[in-house]
């Protein structure tokens, strides 16, 4: 019976791991830090995602709404082509009986190409006010194994509803509508604020052994997409300290969304997956009329989510998976540093590059129970460029690359099984905007 509980509870941790790189943000997040993206806004994201003190375009209001104002009339539409290349290795070096394991080996996940649409549209009210649309699509951290991972997570002898089936996998995906209002305060002062809504979908296949751990053994896997909705407000400043010194600042709150309903047996407090709040700092220097470096400060409220910060390092008994204490990923808070720059070539082209580096959110104590979304880059490498087609029109595009990044750990739930986890990003993007006036 011991050794039947053990091998349930691994599996209900995992289950929790399908979730903790899993994209869950209001925003175009692509390449990622946890599951929030690096930077929003093609020109923004080729200078690393510094931004906070920039007014780019339209979809940079994603960072600080305060920027807007400064715009003009204009409309922004892109998309991305996302590569995440995400993979687990699983150690032989298990024990069984007593503890459940993973079947050694390397495995990939399908499913490695996303292509991820974004929109912005800024109005000019006034001379010192404008009001901005923004909606963004957000996808491409789901897992796709097409091995049934969890296979010895429930004794061979077991009924068939807690039999781990194939595919093994989960994914959620998300749209959110920001509608933002920016004032310019005076002459060096901007200020703006974005009430946001958000719909997440969600589901999750081949978790099976973890049912018997749930409160609701009835909604942990294989129940289709269900929907969550909520809504939160971001908002931001921007100053023009001198002719060459800008310094801006935004905070996010935590968007309260809606139960998963159809996987209230699965996230901790019966199904709430609420988005985390951020708050970020940056600065933009002018070195010369025609370059400009920027240099962002952002962190990550993982902490303020239970079905994400919630430890799984502990021995997990029946019951531990869906109630407001149950298992979650053990994600810690994190911060990231963006430096980035850009050079204004001539009237018509403009160049950019810049990094982004931050903190590691998945302890190595929890490194087994982030298989199904292992959400562990750290370093984000950026090349872009605009080019102006005419007077009112332009075209912006970047590249990014996320090296390999890899946690190893070992858990209480797998005994002495080592194995890691590990994934590596690319990026394209593409944006036509438009200007109107």
């Amino acid at each position: 019976m011991a050794s039947s509980i053990r091998r349930t509870a691994l599996g209900l941790a995992l289950a929790g791991l399908g979730l903790g790189g899993v994209l869950v943000v209001p925003q175009t997040a692509e390449a990622t830090f946890g599951y929030y993206g690096y930077g929003y806004g093609t020109q923004s994201k080729g200078m690393g995602g510094a931004g906070t003190a920039l007014a780019q375009d339209p979809l940079a209001g994603m960072t600080n709404p305060a920027s807007l104002v400064h715009l003009g009339d204009v409309w922004a539409v892109g998309a991305t082509l996302f590569n995440p290349n995400r993979s687990y290795t699983a150690d032989d070096n298990f024990e069984s009986p007593p503890f459940a394991f993973i079947t050694p080996g390397r495995i990939k996940s399908g499913s490695e190409w996303f292509l991820i649409p974004n929109f912005a549209r800024n109005w000019v009210l006034d001379e010192d006010s404008s009001l901005t649309l923004s909606l963004a699509g957000n996808g491409g951290m789901n897992t796709d194994y097409k091995t049934a991972v969890f296979e010895n997570f429930a004794p061979p002898d077991a009924p068939e509803q807690f039999q781990a089936s194939s595919p093994t996998g989960i994914d959620l995906v998300q749209l959110a509508i920001g509608l933002s209002y920016s004032r310019r305060l005076n002459e060096h002062h901007s200020f703006g604020v974005t009430p946001i809504l958000a719909v997440q979908g969600f589901k999750a296949t081949g978790l099976e052994p973890f049912r018997p751990v749930s409160i609701h053994p009835d909604k942990v896997t294989n129940n289709g997409r269900d929907y969550s909705y909520g809504a939160g407000v971001r908002i931001g400043w921007l100053g023009q300290i001198t002719d060459e010194l800008s310094l801006g600042a935004s905070y996010q709150s935590k968007l309260k969304m809606s139960r998963f309903d159809k996987y209230r047996g699965l996230f901790a407090e019966e199904g709430k997956f609420d988005i985390a709040g951020t708050w970020n700092v940056g600065l933009a220097y002018k070195v010369t009329p025609d370059v400009t470096v920027a240099f962002d400060v952002q962190r990550y409220l993982y902490s303020d989510v239970k079905s994400i910060n919630n430890p799984n390092d502990l021995p997990i008994a029946p019951g531990a998976l869906g109630g407001s204490d149950g298992v979650g990923f053990g994600w810690k808070d994190i911060t990231a540093y963006k430096l980035g720059a850009q050079w204004r070539v001539d009237p018509d082209l403009t160049l950019r590059a810049g990094m982004a580096y931050g903190d590691q959110p998945v302890p190595d104590t929890q490194a087994l129970f982030n298989i199904l979304a292992p959400g562990v880059t750290r370093r984000h490498y950026t090349v872009g460029l605009s080019y102006r087609l005419d007077d009112r029109s332009e075209i912006s595009g970047l590249f990014m690359h996320a090296p390999k990044e890899r946690v190893s750990g070992t858990n209480p739930n797998t005994g002495p099984q080592t194995g890691f986890i590990q994934m590596d990003q690319n990026e394209f993007e593409l944006t036509y905007t438009r200007y109107l006036r």
